[in-house]
């Protein structure tokens, strides 16, 4: 009995609770596999709403419709499409629009869902679609970063506002369930 060193066994694998026992795909729901033409199709739909001047359809079509099974270059011309609108609403109609869609059934989800969208915007090193390598004396090349003349400060001054203005309504527990959802956008 003296020769067991009881600190190498694993007390986990008998416990039936114990999360190695425990599936981890069944945390999160199952979601549909969406093409890249599908996203493109679906953001030229939403365009035509941004056009017609229906923003807040516009900006409720593209949260209701985020591909979560889609594949990288799908999120992130979703995520253009979401930038573009955030864009194209004024900020003095930012916290009416923010509170109808609160409102309206599901609007606590869609807000998460903006949530979302604007860290994964924030979490852009540039703006879309305008990465630049700028060659140094090194050797190395350096890509420029937020803030620069692309306009990369302008689109984060505007996640930022977008930002305040949803925690003002959603409050944080919007942050919260944004941080710990598996499915990402």
């Amino acid at each position: 009995m003296a020769a067991i060193n009881w600190r190498t066994i694993n007390i986990d694998a008998l416990d039936p609770e114990a999360s190695t026992n425990f599936d981890l795909a069944s945390l999160s729901p199952p979601v549909a596999q969406v093409s890249a033409s599908d996203v493109q199709n679906l953001a030229g739909q939403i365009r035509q709403l941004l056009r017609g001047g229906d923003t807040e359809g516009a900006l409720r079509g593209a949260l209701e419709s985020a591909p979560y099974g889609s594949d990288e270059r799908g999120k992130e011309l979703h995520l253009a499409t979401v930038i573009e609108i955030l864009q194209s609403i004024r900020q003095s109609d930012m916290t009416p629009l923010l509170q109808r869609i609160y409102q309206s059934p599901g609007g606590s989800e869609l807000l998460d869902v903006l949530m979302k969208y604007l860290y994964r915007g924030m979490a852009q090193a540039t703006p879309l679609g305008s990465k630049t390598d700028s060659p140094q004396p090194t050797g190395f090349s350096q890509i420029s970063g937020r803030g620069t003349a692309e306009g990369g400060g302008q689109a984060m001054s505007v996640l930022l506002s977008w930002h305040e203005k949803t925690v003002e309504i959603a409050g944080q527990g919007s942050i919260v369930r944004v941080m710990t959802d598996r499915r990402t956008v």
